[in-house]
Parts: structure tokens; sequence; C-alpha cells
């Protein structure tokens, strides 16, 4: 049984959709409204409280004229170590609170026999996920989407085929069903009060070269965005942008890891491995956070 929380962001993906696809006639809200089945008063009210925001307040955040208006403002911030000076604790949430760890090859040789993962599922504001962690931190985390895959990774529709997605990835691996400290922690960085956030620990298994672009992509400020070619220039590969637009899309951490803040140079927020009408709620709702 769905809980309140997924169908409302259901309602946003279906409405941020149909907006998607409607933009040029400028849909009145009584139409994005009817377009999910729901009155204009109730779907006001549904979304306010999911965003902070009014749907229309909310849009601006959408529009590609902000977008690259933002990619100018996050570039400097890659580059130039005083950014962090100017930035609230919110801002830069996840450099701040997330590490990363790289498995050794004794961790994960032989498919993982030698690690023991628990695994649990919970709600989020953009739907439900699967999270896994060793006793080093967490391993993975997965939205559960009907999307079709970008790139050709697995994707989980249900509960049964995300454990597949995890268990595939460390096939030999000893799993339990269980939630953990490490989890709640990372669990936290989805709640709206980040006054007092646990540090959350991250252990990868990767290449060098991919635990390098994972880490770039913790700099991103939340409600910032970057370009594959701004990330490739500020871990000093400035002609890597293929090399680094794979390692994006193969970041096994959604969200945590937050790749869904590159985007094209263009404004348009491209493609996203768990949909992308997830990534456009994830980028309204981190931006209509910050602008707070």
């Amino acid at each position: 049984m769905k809980n309140q929380e997924e169908t409302n962001y259901e309602r946003v993906a279906q409405a941020i959709r149909f907006i998607s696809e409607n933009r040029r006639k400028q849909p009145r809200l009584e139409e994005v409204a009817d377009a999910v089945h729901m009155s204009p008063f109730h779907f006001q009210r549904t979304f306010r409280e999911w965003a902070g925001v009014t749907p229309k307040h909310f849009l601006q955040f959408l529009n590609a004229e902000y977008a690259k208006r933002i990619l100018t403002e996050t570039r400097a911030s890659l580059f130039d170590a005083a950014y962090e000076t100017g930035l609230s604790s919110t801002g830069r949430l996840h450099d701040l609170f997330v590490s990363v760890e790289g498995m050794t090859p004794g961790e994960y040789k032989n498919g993982g026999e030698n690690l023991k993962i628990n695994y649990s599922f919970s709600a989020t504001p953009f739907g439900d996920i699967i999270i896994a962690s060793t006793p080093k931190g967490v391993c993975g985390l997965e939205f559960l989407t009907s999307s079709p895959s970008v790139g050709g990774r697995l994707v989980a529709a249900d509960r049964a085929e995300a454990v597949r997605v995890i268990c595939h990835r460390f096939p030999n691996a000893q799993f339990s069903e269980a939630e953990d400290d490490i989890q709640r922690s990372a669990l936290a960085l989805f709640a709206q009060d980040w006054s007092t956030p646990a540090a959350v620990k991250l252990h990868l298994k990767g290449t060098a070269f991919q635990l390098k672009v994972w880490e770039a992509l913790l700099k991103i400020p939340m409600g910032a965005m970057t370009t594959y070619s701004n990330v490739s220039a500020s871990i000093g590969s400035p002609k890597a942008c293929r090399a680094v637009g794979t390692a994006v899309g193969d970041n096994p951490v959604a969200f945590l890891i937050p790749c869904h803040r590159v985007i094209k140079s263009t404004g348009e927020f491209g493609n996203y491995h768990w949909g992308a009408e997830r990534k456009s709620a994830i980028l309204g709702w981190e931006a209509a956070k910050t602008a707070q």
C-alpha cells in the first residue's frame, strides 16, 4: 500500500510531465490539476506541502534560462576554494557531511564474498528507494522506477527487482534485510530540517577515476547545477568529458552523490538513470528549499 509521501510525489511527477509536454501552451493551474485528476485547490495544497512553494513558483526553477544562470554561478564554485566561506551549511550539505571511501579489491573480489550487506526500503520525497550498507558505509541507493533505464543499467520497478539490482553488483555478498544506523544517517539527508545532520559515509566499489568524479559531484552545492565539461575541468581532466559522463551515469548512490545536478550546457536537464521527471522534481525541490 502506498504512503502519502509516495502518492504526492507521483502526482507531482505527473504534473511536471504534463507541464513539460505542454510548455509552449503555458497551461493554467486548472489544466494541470485536471491532468493529475485533482481539484485545483487540492492540487495546489498538495504541491505546496511537497515543494514548499506554489506550482507557479516551482516552474521558474525548471526554466532553461534560470538553469543557465545557475550554471554560470556554479562554475566558479567548483574551481574556487574560497566559495566555501560564502555558502550556508544547507547549500554545502553533501560536501560537508558525506564522505567517500573506496572499497579495496579484497572487499569486493569474487563477487563481494567478503562483504556483509544490509538493505532496507524507505519512502522519500522523490519516491521509494532501496538503500544498502556495509559496516563501513552506504554502498548503494536506488530509486524504484517504472521509467526505462538510461545507459543500459538495471532499474527496479518493485522491491523484488530492487533487491536483484543490488545483488547484481555484489552477487556473492551476504545480504540481510535490515535497517542500520548508517542507513538512518543517510536517510536523514532527505529530510527538510538539516540543522544538525549526521555524518554520512559511503563505501563504494569503483575505479580511481570514478571515485574522483563522484567526490567532485559532492562539491556541487544544493540548488546549484553544473555540466560534464565543468566537472571534467574541476578534476584536472578537461578532455575527459565522455569518461566523466560515463562515471556520472554509473553513480551507485542516488541523491547522496548528486549526479542529478549535472545538466546540459543549454540549460536542459537531460536524462537521468531514475527518470527525467524525477530529475526535474529533485532539482526544482532543491532550488525551492535553498531559495527560501
